[in-house]
């Protein structure tokens, strides 16, 4: 349903909301419904300079803001956040497809790393020695970069901007964020908000579009860093854009996450487990268990995990008791719906299978039900791509060493999980496994700010994580000062041609 009224998203330029001047332009629509809930520009090269520009020019006088007034104004943010988050949480349901309870967790996940933000003093703080030699001290001092850029995907309008600005601007950059093209209406009021918490004109800037106003940021001179959440094929354009033109990347990208489940865990709680985090935000999480490994005689619990995902409820997220809403757009939705036909052709046994799903009252959405498939292989395109819908794969082996080796043999490196009341089991798979997160009764692995994200191998490029400790490295480079002082009764050591200090 087309409706031509509907409001434009904006720039953000220099402290100030503006029409882009582009030809472009995008609806941006609700999954469940088809209704276009706005529109937004494709920015042109004049906007992104601009942008960039606007954010050049604001860097010195922030850079030299005291970090306690930096801090500040992320304290007002956090609690700014807080108050509006119901708003904030039933556009995004509208824009994305989310339940609205999945909503309200992306934005406080989000909102934790603004109040990891608040401390950052401590965080930033450098290292001091004195008398490295004869009256020689040696100290660093972590000092910002300059112009940052964040490229944030559609599955976290919320939470991944809040990964990125918040830690960038607080550090003494300025920042342009480039939102998901498909769902910025809730991005954008974060950065509404981030304006009222007293953010300066050009320390935050925001222009929207697709690869040329990416490969525009990634490729400008004044940008010094580029941080991008999103697909294994835009992420590796863009680590390899950014890195040809001298910038700090970190790119957070594909997963195929496995969960492996051993016979002597809680069945009631592994189960339930791998259903929320396999089926919930309809599969649409980079952190989302897709594989669930079953050792020995743990396979004789998958009938209990086809039950269990048949009960859950597909339904516009708004719509109270809902479990899986819809996918983020029809292409998305023919996309799952082909490798979903592709597993079945392939041989895999389609044990719950989604693709005819019926939503009474929204027959246009772009819905997928909870799909499960077994008697799966590692040449199967199912098990080779990253999926991104509601399905889950099972596949079963005798022992945990050959579940390790399965994992440790798929390319992706974002998560896993293992099931066990073994403490012996947990340590060795902890061990052996090659994988950045790892949670142990835990399905979906992602740290609490005070840790980082660390997503390894085909999940990640670049050495730095996109919170916590991590993050305040990227955001910062260090300075090594090494000082003497002299007073008027200083005895002269005379001309010294060595390269050492005495």
């Amino acid at each position: 349903m087309n409706q031509p009224q509907a409001e434009p998203a904006k720039l953000l330029i220099g402290g100030q909301w503006l029409a882009s001047r582009t030809d472009h332009w995008q609806d941006i629509v609700n999954p469940a419904t088809q209704q276009v809930l706005g529109r937004v520009p494709f920015a042109t090269a004049d906007e992104v300079d601009a942008a960039v520009a606007a954010a050049q020019a604001a860097f010195p006088a922030w850079r030299n803001t005291p970090v306690g007034a930096r801090m500040r104004i992320m304290l007002k943010l956090q609690a700014l956040i807080r108050e509006h988050s119901q708003r904030i949480a039933k556009v995004l349901c509208a824009e994305q497809g989310k339940t609205l309870a999945d909503a309200e967790g992306d934005i406080f996940r989000g909102l934790e790393v603004v109040e990891h933000a608040c401390s950052v003093g401590t965080l930033q703080m450098g290292e001091h020695l004195e008398n490295v030699a004869g009256g020689v001290d040696t100290y660093t001092l972590r000092q910002p970069l300059g112009v940052c850029v964040g490229i944030t995907p559609f599955n976290f309008p919320a939470m991944i901007p809040l990964w990125m600005f918040p830690m960038a601007i607080v550090c003494g950059n300025t920042f342009v964020l480039k939102p998901s093209e498909q769902d910025p209406l809730s991005t954008l009021l974060l950065v509404e908000l981030a304006l009222e918490a007293g953010v300066p004109a050009g320390v935050l800037n925001v222009v929207h579009g697709g690869k040329e106003v990416v490969d525009g940021l990634c490729s400008h001179p004044d940008v010094k860093a580029v941080s991008f959440v999103g697909s294994t094929a835009v992420g590796t354009h863009v680590y390899d854009l950014a890195g040809r033109h001298g910038k700090r990347v970190q790119a957070m990208m594909g997963a195929k996450n496995h969960a492996v489940v051993l016979p002597d865990a809680n069945r009631e709680q592994s189960l339930n487990a791998l259903v929320g985090a396999g089926f919930g935000a309809a599969g649409q999480r980079c952190m989302a268990t897709s594989v669930a490994v079953m050792v020995g005689a743990a396979r004789e619990w998958v009938p209990q995990l086809k039950a269990l995902a048949e009960r859950l409820k597909v339904n516009a997220g708004h719509e109270p008791g809902t479990d899986v809403g819809p996918l983020i757009s029809a292409k998305a939705r023919e996309r799952v719906l082909g490798l979903i036909d592709s597993g079945v052709s392939e041989g895999a046994t389609l044990l719950l299978d989604g693709r005819q799903v019926q939503v009474p009252g929204y027959e246009q959405g772009n819905f997928v039900g909870p799909t499960l498939f077994s008697d799966v292989t590692a040449d199967m395109r199912i098990y080779r791509e990253e999926i991104f819908g509601p399905v889950l794969l099972v596949m079963c082996v005798d022992t945990l060493d050959e579940a390790i080796a399965l994992v440790n043999r798929n390319p992706f490196g974002n998560g896993t999980g293992l099931f066990t009341q073994s403490g012996a089991a947990a340590r060795k798979f902890q061990n052996e496994i090659d994988i950045g997160q790892v949670g142990i009764n835990i399905p979906i692995p992602v740290p609490v700010p005070y840790f980082s994200f660390t997503g390894s191998r085909g999940s990640k490029l670049g050495d730095l994580g996109p919170y916590g400790k991590q993050v305040m490295q990227f955001y910062t480079q260090t300075k090594t000062v090494t000082a003497r002082w002299f007073d008027d009764a200083s005895v002269n050591d005379g001309v010294n041609t060595t390269i050492h200090l005495r």
